[in-house]
């Protein structure tokens, strides 16, 4: 007879091992931070290693909100596959370019019945972007539509899918004012982890919204894909 209460999942052993290299109570520099983010990710597959940031801003004003791009000096770690939306007289460089999937009408009204999105990142020529709009709401919630502040609605298709495929990221705040972003795997070195993460960071802070006031990353930490929450001093 079930008494009704679920039974308490919990954590796995390599977690709570992984936890207690941690100090709960401790901000870490970013090296440091860096060091035990690679020492915790000990699952059996090359983990993400990511940054969550708590901003100073209003998520709910439009003002205030946080959008960029950056192209990591190591990347990520993982090749993105990339849809081309383009006109017809531009498919070939657009492949030529390195784009995995490439079309125009057929390819937008092909993903509107299926549904089916297998690609990374979606680029965009401005002929084709009111064409896209039957995509938006399949788009849209998964942050693929392609957006001018996110350098993927341009005439110029060869620079924005070389852009893409060098590691360009794009990154913005959620509903609540984080931003979560991967800026490594942990078989990159920790020099070029910390490289990647200065990077970003900076260019969080030149993204500030003139109304945000008061302190702006009011917290930072790092963690690994599976990993446990570093806390950490962003300006270190």
């Amino acid at each position: 007879m079930s008494t009704g209460k679920h039974k308490e999942l919990k954590p796995g052993k390599r977690f709570v091992q992984a936890k207690a290299l941690v100090d709960k109570n401790k901000i870490y520099t970013i090296a440091e931070a860096i060091a035990l983010a690679k020492k915790t990710a000990t699952a059996k597959y090359d983990e993400a290693i990511e940054l969550h940031v708590r901003l100073g801003i209003d998520p709910g004003k439009s003002d205030q909100q946080v959008r960029g791009t950056i192209a990591l000096p190591h990347g990520t770690g993982k090749t993105k596959k990339v849809a081309a939306f383009v006109e017809g007289d531009k498919e070939a460089e657009a492949k030529a370019a390195g784009a995995d999937i490439v079309g125009g009408d057929e390819l937008i009204a092909e993903i509107a019945k299926t549904q089916t999105i297998n690609f990374d990142v979606a680029v965009a020529t401005p002929v084709m972007m009111p064409k896209l709009a039957k995509l938006a709401r399949l788009l849209g919630p998964r942050g693929l539509m392609p957006n001018p502040k996110t350098d993927t609605v341009s005439a110029n298709v060869v620079k924005m899918i070389q852009e893409q495929k060098a590691g360009k990221e794009s990154f913005k705040n959620d509903n609540t004012g984080n931003i979560h972003q991967v800026f490594g795997r942990r078989s990159f070195t920790e020099a070029d982890l910390e490289v990647n993460l200065r990077a970003l960071l900076d260019q969080i802070k030149k993204m500030k919204p003139s109304a945000s006031k008061g302190i702006y990353i009011k917290n930072a930490s790092i963690s690994s894909t599976i990993g446990p929450g570093i806390k950490m001093d962003a300006n270190s």
